[in-house]
């Protein structure tokens, strides 16, 4: 009986010790976090197998949020406070992270891939001597080993990748994970006032502009996009950009816009969808006079329905479109704005 029990101490060592300690930078702006950190957060949680969970929080004042992400997961936040974190400091950001990953002993680094956590990413694995894989769209243990899936080819496979380091960092697409707030226990918070180097602050982010009542089509569930298609909205397309305005309205969606429309200085930068833009995927993402190029599919080609508007019965947006819509914009969105109204006003 005793050495049953040894055997069974020793099986029950081994699980506890095998349990990865996931780190998760938690994103915040103007006193909320990010989504797309809760879906990173709520992934840690199923990878580390009832493990340490550990939520890093950087900021001016962020103690107080600190407390809602227990039941997304975390079992321990460090909340680390100090009037030079109000704006975002790379460097003083990066050395935090890699100091709380070595303090926790943590094998697994999670953050969301947005402007700021693909930012500190590469920062922190260099920091470490660690692999990094980006914009992971899945991410999963087989065998023993951490598969991270992203796309490749500007959308056209899917990679899997598998980080040989100690330590592995993974920046994960929004979206990708659902959100999960189902967990009962309560984090430990630490609250810590560091005080950085005054190198570190050296480099920070100033101002951060932002449109007014807008969504971010980073982090929208749906994304209604124009394209080149639409005509110049300060002359004939004008009516054709509003209309894709008030689709978006009565969806409660995000407006995106290809590259070609930015360029032209038809819509702002923060709404370009694509390679060169923001990688989105979101719950339906609707496009209309875009005609695919392969540049604008690797920002959105893992959108989990593709609604594609083109005259053209021929565009390479068809190709990877769940439903198409053959017909021009004049034609189309009045209609479309029509019938959703019935639709969201039945529900």
């Amino acid at each position: 009986m005793e050495a049953g029990l040894n055997r069974l101490s020793n099986n029950l060592t081994q699980k506890i010790l095998a349990m990865p300690t996931v780190l998760v930078f938690i994103e915040q702006r103007n006193g909320q976090i990010k989504r797309a950190s809760l879906e990173s957060l709520s992934k840690a949680a199923e990878l580390a197998q009832g493990g340490k969970v550990v939520a890093v929080l950087i900021g001016s004042n962020v103690k107080g949020l600190a407390d809602v992400l227990g039941k997304y997961g975390a079992t321990k936040v460090l909340a680390y406070e100090n009037s030079a974190f109000e704006r975002y400091a790379p460097t003083a950001f990066a050395k935090l992270i890699v100091k709380s990953v070595k303090e926790e002993a943590a094998t697994v680094v999670l953050l969301a891939s947005t402007a700021m956590g693909k930012d500190l990413a590469p920062r922190i694995g260099a920091r470490l001597g660690a692999g990094v894989v980006s914009d992971a769209i899945d991410l999963k243990e087989e065998n023993g080993k951490l598969i991270a899936k992203r796309y490749a080819y500007s959308g056209k496979a899917i990679a899997s990748v598998v980080l040989e380091s100690e330590v592995k960092v993974f920046s994960i697409r929004p979206n990708s994970f659902p959100v999960k707030d189902t967990h009962t226990g309560t984090a430990e918070v630490v609250v810590s006032t560091y005080n950085p180097e005054t190198a570190d602050l050296r480099d920070i982010v100033k101002e951060i502009v932002a449109s007014a009542g807008k969504l971010d089509v980073a982090e929208a569930d749906i994304v209604v996009s124009g394209g080149r298609g639409l005509r110049d909205p300060n002359g004939e397309g004008k009516q054709n950009w509003e209309n894709l305005e008030r689709l978006a309205q009565v969806l409660g969606g995000a407006v995106g816009a290809s590259r070609a429309v930015v360029d032209a200085h038809w819509r702002p930068h923060s709404e370009q969808v694509g390679q060169t833009g923001k990688v989105v995927s979101p719950k339906l993402y609707i496009a209309c006079g875009i005609s695919g190029a392969v540049q604008h599919l690797a920002g959105m080609s893992s959108s989990k329905v593709i609604v594609a508007i083109n005259k053209d019965k021929d565009a390479p947006i068809f190709q990877v479109a769940d439903y198409g819509i053959v017909g021009t914009a004049e034609d189309v969105l009045p209609q479309l704005i029509e019938e959703f109204k019935k639709v969201v006003s039945h529900n």
